[in-house]
């Protein structure tokens, strides 16, 4: 739900008239199409002290499917401003406890966290929007992780960072840029393709590049293999590699599928349409659920709402919503970008981890909540 006390802040972004206005009628909206949403949200701020908030969080857990976060990340270093968006997890098989998570604040570059939020690093790379990363990847010769984000310092020509990331230390160390075509760079993600990388930028007007990776060299590569297009500005997206399959979020339209293979046709299939009940505009951060084989879900921010829609990949169908309520640590408001990898994470997400940006931390500047996947899991069924 908006809350008038953004105004300032959503003053200081440079979409500042845009926002203000979507989310004046998402506003309107949800009361109209979930007026419980709205008591609900209330009933989760209201309690000053441990007991109510005790019963707070109880009433959200009933009525919402709500989940609660139970470690966050310090805050990015850019306050006062709309910075934190996007995170990338990187699951440690040897000592899952170690595992990263990787977050951007686009005005200024990349955070490197461990699983307790604490900041292991950061590395100025300018305005990177999203981030995303794969193991065992053959850079420079060596395997390595790879970590890619959308690179908008130039807004008439999108780039891609690329960066590996050391697993010991946590340190970043940039490898170079790849020109990704025409335009302002937004969201990001890649794939995998037998020993081939792919990178899917998206561009701030709806535009996909497709850009097959070559990290051989002393400096990357990269080269256009395929465009897909949506008609509005898009952002968030992610690749389910057991089906070969692309998500990408229309923000005021909805999420679509892809055929994520290069020689595949480019045709956009409707997976959900914004609706102000089940996804309320704007569709932001998109992840991966995967469950056996081919099973799971994708899920997608609902941030006029500040929730969580989950959608079958079986069969496209919707399978619920979630928030992530205040708790131990705050809630999450108005989240851009989203993360979530199975697994073991050690004693505190032995079951997966998910991860979400807070647009309106209430500690200060902008931040990431870590959240147990076998508690929203728990709530989907699975």
């Amino acid at each position: 739900m908006f809350a008038y006390a953004n105004i300032a802040r959503l003053a200081r972004d440079e979409r500042w008239f845009q926002v203000l206005t979507r989310k004046t009628r998402q506003m309107k909206k949800t009361l109209i199409a979930a007026p419980s949403a709205f008591l609900i949200l209330l009933a989760c701020t209201a309690g000053s002290d441990a007991k109510d908030e005790a019963a707070a969080n109880a009433a959200a857990s009933a009525q919402s499917g709500a989940v609660f976060a139970t470690a966050e990340t310090v805050a990015v270093g850019t306050a006062n401003a709309d910075a934190a968006d996007d995170p990338a997890i990187w699951r440690n098989p040897a000592d899952p406890a170690a595992s990263l998570i990787v977050g951007t604040d686009k005005k200024a570059g990349l955070y490197v966290y461990g699983l307790d939020g604490s900041k292991r690093d950061f590395i100025d790379a300018g305005r990177v929007n999203n981030v995303d990363l794969r193991d065992d990847v053959n850079i420079q010769g060596k395997p390595g992780i790879l970590v890619a984000a959308s690179d908008r310092g130039d807004k008439a020509q999108a780039k891609i960072a690329l960066f590996r990331l050391d697993p010991a230390s946590g340190r970043l160390s940039a490898i170079g840029k790849v020109d990704a075509g025409a335009g302002e760079a937004y969201g990001l993600c890649l794939y995998r393709s037998g020993a081939g990388i792919h990178a899917f930028i998206v561009l701030k007007d709806g535009t996909i590049h497709q850009v097959a990776l070559d990290l051989k060299g002393a400096k990357p590569a990269g080269t256009i293999v395929r465009t897909m297009k949506l008609d509005t500005q898009s952002e968030g997206c992610a690749v389910d590699e057991r089906t070969g399959k692309l998500y990408v979020a229309e923000e005021d339209v909805g999420l679509w599928r892809f055929d994520a293979r290069a020689n595949a046709p480019i045709t956009p299939h409707a997976v959900a349409k914004v609706d102000g009940a089940r996804l309320v505009a704007d569709a932001e951060g998109v992840a991966i659920a995967p469950v056996g084989a081919t099973g799971g879900y994708v899920l997608v921010s609902s941030q006029g709402d500040n929730s969580y829609a989950a959608y079958r990949l079986s069969d496209d169908s919707f399978a619920g919503r979630f928030k992530i309520a205040r708790g131990s640590l705050g809630s999450t408001e108005e989240t851009d970008g989203i993360d979530l990898v199975a697994g073991d994470f050690g004693p505190a997400f032995p079951g997966g981890l998910f991860v979400a940006q807070d647009g309106k931390n209430e500690a200060g500047a902008q931040n990431f909540k870590l959240v147990a996947w076998s508690d929203v899991a728990a709530l989907l069924g699975k």
